[in-house]
């Protein structure tokens, strides 16, 4: 169901229950009818703003947690742990070319996002290339493809990450499944993210069968 849907059966429900109310009421006074309808009213005006600006509140309520002393990422050895935030959502402290940027971390996105401001506080150069079409919770988008040196979350660090860039994230910034799965595993327990590094391959030696000697 999309946003737009949604927002009409809350609005539809606020009618039904306005009609419902004016006639299970065998006297309704126009200030009473006023009422009703400025406060559901404001409930829509409300329930409109947070869906389309849910995730921005989102980081506005995982910095104010953290200002308060709610440490939501934590590093054990080489696992990073991340709490989930009050939103409902993990946000990760995120070095990208050495800026840290809080981002949200989104298994649902292809592949990662970061506004044009982050873009250039980290001197990440969008290619000179037509813009690609990325899909997101707010419809179709134009981004420019480009690739950051070096992304890290704590002692979590990889090279060459492809990413995208566009004017219409606003300040959101978004670690995607490019990222994620260039980790040993990542899961959920306990309302936490852990996020587990790759080991390094083994370096396999080729021995080479020995010959009889002559």
């Amino acid at each position: 169901m999309t946003d737009d849907r949604i927002i009409q059966l809350i609005l539809l429900l606020g009618a039904l229950m306005l009609a419902l109310r004016a006639l299970s009421a065998q006297r309704i006074s126009l200030r009473g009818l006023l009422q009703t309808v400025l406060l559901w009213g404001i409930i829509g005006v409300t329930m409109v703003i947070v869906l389309y600006h849910r995730q921005e509140l989102g980081g506005l309520l995982a910095r104010a947690s953290e200002k308060l002393g709610y440490e939501q990422q934590s590093v054990v050895g080489d696992t990073v742990r991340i709490k989930m935030s009050p939103d409902g959502h993990f946000w990760a402290r995120v070095q990208i070319n050495g800026v840290e940027r809080r981002m949200l971390v989104d298994s649902g996105a292809t592949i990662t996002a970061i506004s044009r401001d982050t873009a250039e506080a980290a001197d990440v150069k969008p290619a000179l290339a037509p813009p690609v079409l990325i899909e997101t919770a707010n419809g179709t988008v134009q981004a420019q493809s480009a690739r950051a040196e070096e992304v890290a979350i704590g002692p979590l660090s990889t090279q060459d990450l492809p990413l995208v860039v566009g004017e219409s994230f606003g300040d959101l910034d978004v670690l995607g499944m490019n990222f994620l799965s260039r980790l040993k595993s990542w899961r959920v327990e306990d309302r936490t993210l852990i996020l587990e590094p790759r080991k390094q391959a083994e370096a396999q030696l080729v021995i080479p069968r020995s010959r009889d000697r002559e």
